[in-house]
């Protein structure tokens, strides 16, 4: 496959690409306003070597903290402990990358803490220049960037363009544009007790954020956590999957170039690379303020019991087993092409992948027969890419299937191997409900279709699952599919669409139930990267707060009834007459407390 082949089947109406080009044309008269203002940015190069003699890309890399210790090489050594990195499509060797130790791990997170005091204190005027220069070096590289991830995961060019490259630029677009915004103070409102005074909440870095990264789209899955953390004022150590950590380490080096041309310390990123010590070595660091964690279920939980030893606060998104309802009046041709690339995208190696589709009975027929053509039609190679895991994805897959067929799904096709690490474009029908496939996350190139009768029973068998991350609703009423929106429990809803709210970077991402808790992305996403510190002043100078005498220690023995009084005056919602009896109350309390206490006072007078 080439760089240069034809790109089809985007998800991509002509209106959208009218917005995207007038949106870029204004993006492009803003850039020259900036640079006539003086702004530099500069632009980061960093190609992919070519191939060695005996076939590997060899990417000669030199963590900044430990001098001379590559952590990516083409040979494993005897030193240290390493292990191997190889194309997903082929098995072919690219390189060995070093397992690193808890040692390791805590030097990386000492040296981003040091490099974090100076980054912290710069403006968002330079942090958005920096952006900048990051999206730069992204489209200048951006072959490199496609073909490393091509490589050692197996996905196509055209996934790779999706899930890679399309979705990071728009996160930095949004950055820029809203970034600032999100992180601003924002003010909150006073009550009547605190009318003198001003509120507001204030957002400010953490110090070092930890992200745990999935394979099935490296180069995005680092750069999202990357481009929060450092916007917001944070450094970060990003620990990549042993299943894409040679191309990690080729994205984290273009980062670094990027930070020192723009002479900031490069140290800011740092990169883990191992398995789960060296993961677990992360989460557990004191000098981590913060983790995100994406990937299984099953591991999430693990990484959430580690933080929760140090109360440390864990952002988890975690596995989906997303529905996609297709109701009796929807757009059935629309809801097929939407389908094919929800399904197939990546080999359905996607957490919010398509992986039940429910159709209503008066268009299931028609809707299965449509599909199987389609499915049919997939090129293994072209359309679809290799299983990253490999022989572990292709065992899941197995099972999964043959347990569906023995419960009595029908295979329309697809459903085996091909070749060393594909799967065949597989198609399920009339799926029990209570088989596996059912329940627990495919993760591959497998199409389920079930009918469904009524709303009442697609939202029965949407919420039955143990998972909640996203979903998708096709229907021409605007008020059914909102019914049927509001009382699915997921995080996220794609009217007549599929995972477009990804493309919203103002949208928070995330799920409920299994599929994990607290969200990235989006303005909420953005401030989990930060200290939330609620702030209080006095409104005007001259006028601060000053405890009445009955509160003052010692109190008098009539400041309850002062407190009572004055809590009926403000709190009494029954009557006009209930409000004014406590205001009279109140200021008879607090009368009898000023005689009371000119009394004693004239007393001590006298005594004294």
């Amino acid at each position: 496959m080439h760089l240069d082949q034809p790109i089809h089947a985007l998800p991509l109406t002509s209106g959208s690409v009218i917005a995207a080009l007038v949106s870029a044309l204004l993006g492009l008269i803003l850039t020259r306003w900036l640079c006539k203002r003086g702004e530099h940015v500069p632009c980061v190069t960093l190609g992919l070597p070519d191939l060695t003699e005996d076939g590997l890309f060899l990417i000669p890399v030199t963590a900044d903290d430990q001098p001379g210790k590559p952590i990516c090489c083409r040979k494993k050594t005897e030193a240290d402990r390493c292990h191997r990195c190889a194309a997903a499509a082929t098995g072919r060797l690219l390189g060995w990358v070093l397992d690193q130790s808890a040692a390791d791990v805590r030097a990386r997170v000492q040296v981003a803490s040091d490099a974090q005091q100076l980054w912290r204190e710069t403006s968002f005027a330079e942090r958005r220049r920096v952006l900048r220069a990051l999206r730069k070096a992204i489209l200048a590289n951006r072959e490199s960037i496609l073909q490393a991830s091509v490589l050692e995961t197996g996905k196509t060019f055209v996934d790779a363009y999706l899930g890679e490259l399309l979705t990071t630029l728009e996160k930095i677009r949004w950055l820029l544009r809203e970034g600032e915004r999100a992180l601003a103070p924002e003010y909150r409102s006073v009550g009547p007790l605190t009318m003198h005074k001003r509120a507001w909440v204030q957002f400010e870095p953490l110090g070092v954020i930890a992200a745990i990264a999935p394979w099935n789209y490296p180069f995005h899955n680092l750069m999202n956590p990357i481009l929060a953390a450092l916007f917001a004022g944070n450094a970060i150590v990003v620990k990549s999957s042993e299943y894409s950590s040679w191309c990690s380490v080729y994205y984290v080096e273009l980062v670094r170039h990027v930070l020192r041309a723009c002479k900031h310390p490069s140290e800011l990123v740092q990169l883990v690379t191992g398995g789960a010590s060296a993961g677990e070595a992360l989460v557990v660091d004191k000098g981590v303020a913060k983790v995100f964690f994406t990937g299984s279920t099953r591991v999430g939980r693990q990484v959430a019991m580690a933080a929760a030893e140090q109360l440390k606060p864990c952002v988890l998104e975690l596995g989906g087993k997303d529905a996609f309802i297709v109701c009796d009046d929807a757009d059935l041709e629309q809801a097929l092409d939407i389908a094919m690339r929800g399904v197939f995208q990546n080999s359905g190696q996607n957490c919010v992948g398509i992986e039940r589709i429910l159709v209503q009975r008066p268009s299931y027929e028609r809707f299965v027969a449509e599909m199987q053509v389609r499915v049919q039609s997939l090129r293994i190679g072209v359309d679809l890419g290799a299983m990253t895991m490999g022989e572990a994805s292709l065992r899941e897959l197995e099972s999964l299937i043959n347990d569906a067929v023995k419960d009595g799904a029908r295979l329309l096709c697809g459903g085996k191997r091909a070749g060393r690490s594909y799967w065949e474009p597989t198609l399920l029908t009339d799926v029990p409900l209570h088989s596996r496939i059912m329940q627990n996350e495919v993760f591959g190139p497998v199409m389920i279709i079930t009918p469904f009768d009524g709303d009442a029973e697609a939202i029965r068998i949407v919420n039955g699952s143990a998972y909640g991350l996203g979903s998708s609703v096709f229907s021409a009423d605007r008020k059914r599919a909102a019914m049927i929106r509001n009382k699915l429990l997921v995080g996220m809803v794609n009217e007549n669409d599929f995972g477009v709210n990804y493309l919203c970077q103002s949208l928070p991402f995330g799920g409920t139930k299994d599929s994990g808790s607290d969200r990235f992305a989006g303005i909420e996403g953005l401030r989990a990267c930060c200290l939330m510190k609620s702030v209080t002043q006095d409104r005007f100078w001259m006028l601060r707060t000053r405890i009445p005498k009955p509160l003052q220690y010692p109190v008098h023995h009539a400041a309850v009834d002062v407190i009572d009084a004055l809590m009926r005056v403000i709190y009494m919602e029954d009557s006009i007459w209930g409000r004014a009896l406590a205001l009279r109350d109140f200021m008879l309390s607090g009368f009898r407390c000023a005689t009371s206490i000119t009394r004693a006072s004239g007393a001590a007078g006298i005594e004294h």
